[in-house]
């Protein structure tokens, strides 16, 4: 007896694709995740002027710009300039790609919740040292809910 089968490699499935949808553009697209690192887009220029103060203060701080071959994906998208130092970044409309390790960004976000806090404690402070009795700054305001007859 013959077996008539086709061989599985031959075997093809024809599948339902769904209609593509949509969307909206987005204006600076997501970089692809890189494990131990947290990305950003940072302000390299504004309206074509190159902004050396901001640039040098992410820089300071632990940003490093984002290396296109890194992300090959924005080798369409980058309008960086080739001629300058950030030749093989990931330049769209001003602002950089750059990335920090997640413990420096972990450090860098404690850092300025305590100094949030410790700003508002000092505001609160100085209201309540002002304070006078006759005319609280800070007053405990409750409100009273009731229900009237029928509907009025």
């Amino acid at each position: 007896m013959a077996d008539n089968k086709i061989p599985r490699e031959a075997q093809t499935r024809e599948t339902e694709q769904k209609v593509k949808q949509w969307t909206p553009p987005e204006h600076l697209p997501s970089p692809d995740p890189e494990p131990g690192y947290k990305h950003r887009w940072i302000r390299m220029s504004t309206l074509g002027d190159y902004d050396p103060t901001n640039m040098s203060s992410k820089t300071r701080e632990g940003w490093e710009p984002v290396k296109l071959s890194d992300q090959p994906k924005y080798s369409l998208m980058t309008d960086g300039d080739q001629k300058s130092k950030f030749s093989d970044a990931i330049v769209i409309g001003g602002l950089i790609l750059c990335k920090m390790p997640e413990e420096m960004v972990a450090q860098r976000n404690a850092y300025y919740e305590n100094m949030t806090k410790s700003n508002m404690e000092a505001v609160t402070n100085a209201y309540t040292t002002q304070a006078d009795p006759r005319m609280p700054v800070f007053r405990e305001h409750s409100t009273k809910v009731s229900k009237f007859g029928d509907g009025i």
